[in-house]
């Protein structure tokens, strides 16, 4: 009897089993790239229950329907924004009607750009704006620490909220999880008024669809009229063990800070439902920037589709800055096309990693992007967590956003494109510096490498869309 009832769970199983494969086989390809569709597949057709609750838990790159209802409330708001911006000539047409087009912010005008690489000197920066703040100061961040370097901005908040500033702090949830309890108490002693953003409650996963949709932009607008982007964190330098963080950070005045300011107030309505007033317009500036957001509520993955179309575009010179790079088809086609057209790229990427598996997954294309005629360049010492890409010099854009899946699909990023021949070259000049700090791989080098590390990386390449 015992072995009859075995043998009905062992057929239930199995066909609960095929059940799940034939299934997913019709809905994974569903509006997802064929990377990532074939990455889940293969998952599947190993695991099929196992991957079924994996898939459920991380599997949908979209945001559940109440969410886009308010986003799609959001949108007066940030309509209002682009249509009172001032708008100058279109300086590179087709890249700015795109960036448009993905983000909803035409070109407006900017002045008084800073690019500060130096790490301690964009945390001084950004507190001495703060405490010289008049009307406004709205922060939003994927990590605020209490160590140091977060000390010291909720001071300077904090003195802000006393001298009667409107002070609003919005914090990724998951990516500032290790330290929220002590952030939430450091930023409440100093009075600071903050939200998190896409809190993960396990009560409302169904709600929110998946858990690993986050809010990874870096920004501060001081008054609507001079606002921050780039890849740096409140938190310290060496905030992991071993790994020393070097950043990139755009400080920028002008219009440009009210389309910042619009993107702030975007995100804090999703998460409150409390429409910000707008902050005047500054004086109009000469020099055209753009601003672009992307993410999974904007159901196309933005960015993706910025950098493909750059280097479609670029005729001589590409240079990528990207920490983490885990190219989609899209991005590897348009850099072979690019390369094959004789335009010049280089990709600067870092050496040291804090993401093992993401390390072997990106090792995993340097191969084929060196046939291509790629250069890649491997920064040395330090964690390499800045983000900006130039073309021609011609365009420049510095932002939070990695050349990888997951910014593309799965991150709430924000993009600043430079178009003003000056303030490119001072990106220019920083690719440089961050170029002579590498060391260029060569291929036929690279090669020699052990056979068991080249199949670990090809093992982590068909993880890599998940990661």
């Amino acid at each position: 009897m015992r072995l009859v009832w075995s043998e009905h769970l062992a057929l239930i199983y199995l066909l609960v089993e095929w059940s799940i494969r034939l299934v997913m086989v019709v809905v994974v390809p569903l509006r997802r790239p064929p990377e990532a569709a074939r990455s889940w597949l293969l998952l599947v057709f190993f695991l099929p229950v196992p991957a079924l609750v994996l898939y459920r838990l991380i599997g949908r790159p979209r945001f559940p329907a109440w969410r886009q209802q308010r986003f799609a409330e959001a949108a007066t708001l940030r309509r209002r924004v682009a249509t009172s911006l001032p708008r100058p000539e279109r300086p590179v047409p087709g890249i700015s009607e795109l960036a448009e087009r993905l983000g909803e912010f035409p070109v407006t005008g900017a002045s008084d750009l800073s690019l500060m690489s130096d790490y301690d000197q964009s945390i001084n920066s950004l507190a001495a704006d703060i405490d010289a703040a008049e009307a406004s100061v709205h922060l939003l961040t994927y990590i605020f620490a209490d160590d140091a370097t977060g000390r010291k901005v909720a001071a300077a908040l904090g003195r802000a909220v006393h001298r009667g500033v409107d002070v609003r702090v919005l914090i990724d949830a998951v990516g500032s999880r290790p330290w929220l309890r002590r952030t939430r108490a450091l930023l409440a002693a100093e009075g600071v008024p903050y939200r998190l953003a896409l809190p993960v409650r396990w009560w409302t996963t169904v709600r929110r669809a998946r858990a690993d949709l986050r809010n990874h932009r870096k920004i501060a607008v001081i008054d609507g009229r001079l606002a921050y982007v780039g890849s740096q964190n409140i938190v310290d330098r060496n905030f992991r063990r071993g790994v020393v963080n070097d950043e990139l950070v755009a400080r920028i005045e002008g219009p440009v800070a009210v389309a910042v300011a619009a993107v702030f107030a975007s995100d804090w309505y999703l998460e409150t439902r409390e429409v910000l007033p707008l902050p005047p317009m500054p004086a109009a500036a000469a020099a055209p920037a753009q601003v672009m957001p992307s993410g999974p509520d904007y159901g196309v993955p933005g960015f993706e589709r910025l950098l493909v179309a750059l280097i479609h575009a670029a005729e001589t010179q590409v240079t990528l800055v990207s920490p983490y790079l885990i190219p989609d088809e899209a991005l590897l086609a348009a850099l072979q096309t690019a390369a094959y057209r004789g335009v010049a790229i280089d990709l600067v990427v870092s050496r040291v990693v804090d993401q093992r598996l993401v390390r072997l997954a990106q090792r995993s294309f340097y191969d084929e992007l060196m046939s291509m005629g790629v250069r890649i360049h491997r920064y040395r010492g330090h964690l390499l967590h800045a983000k900006h890409v130039s073309v021609d010099g011609r365009i420049g854009v510095v932002g939070s956003g990695n050349a990888d899946l997951r910014s593309f699909m799965l991150n709430a990023e924000i993009s600043l494109l430079l178009y003003d021949p000056a303030e490119v070259a001072q990106l220019v000049a920083q690719q440089a510096q961050c170029m002579a700090l590498s060391d260029r791989l060569d291929l036929l080098e690279w090669r020699r490498r052990p056979m068991a590390m080249s199949l670990a990386e090809n093992l982590a390449r068909l993880v890599g869309p998940l990661l």
